[in-house]
């Protein structure tokens, strides 16, 4: 695992002045999928990111290698009434779903540029993020066509993955892969996850 890396911390309104740097890795990393993906693509990615980070409770973290960012995490606690959990095959219970604003932080975006992959960037990115969280868990989407990621997840201690109904032709404001992502939990505590390198 590397140690060389600083992670530094930010909150909703240092947001502005970050954006420049998110949309750079963001756009570096997911360069190929950008030319045959229209949801991959930088501005689709701008639109998400600006959503996000107007979301009360918005936190990230960016890891840099001396001057050069290296990657990053980013994410926002589920409002009351929040629609992360609609439209899935698997019927959960109401007391699984209910949000309250403090109870689940979801966990929009994590990254790390070539370079630093396979070094344990994205594990300490990962538990630097969620560590400072107060909320009971944490959530994400996980791409289903990617059954090696979804693995991964679970072995992070990800917790009870569901497969979402597919979205009607031409939707407004789909999620980027929402399509083929299905939301999981994480328990509590970050100290009961087993974590490992993801990307």
């Amino acid at each position: 695992m590397t140690t060389g890396i600083e992670i530094r911390h930010y909150t909703g309104d240092q947001a502005p002045a970050l954006r420049p740097l998110l949309l750079d890795v963001y756009t570096e990393v997911y360069a190929a999928a950008a030319r045959t993906d229209p949801f991959a693509s930088p501005d689709r990615f701008a639109e998400g990111l600006d959503h996000w980070t107007a979301r009360p409770g918005w936190s990230c973290v960016v890891g840099y290698d001396g001057d050069q960012p290296v990657g990053y995490a980013y994410g926002a606690p589920l409002p009351p009434r929040s629609r992360w959990w609609g439209g899935l095959l698997t019927h959960l219970p109401a007391d699984t779903t209910a949000e309250t604003g403090t109870r689940t932080y979801a966990l929009s975006e994590l990254m790390v540029r070539e370079p630093w992959r396979k070094t344990g960037t994205a594990r300490r990115l990962h538990d630097t993020l969620l560590t400072h969280r107060r909320e009971q868990r944490a959530t994400l989407l996980v791409d289903q066509d990617h059954p090696k990621v979804h693995a991964l997840y679970q072995s992070w201690g990800l917790d009870h993955p569901r497969r979402p109904t597919p979205p009607p032709p031409r939707r407004p404001a789909l999620p980027r892969h929402a399509a083929r992502s299905a939301p999981g939990v994480w328990p509590a505590s970050p100290h009961t996850r087993s974590v490992t390198e993801s990307h």
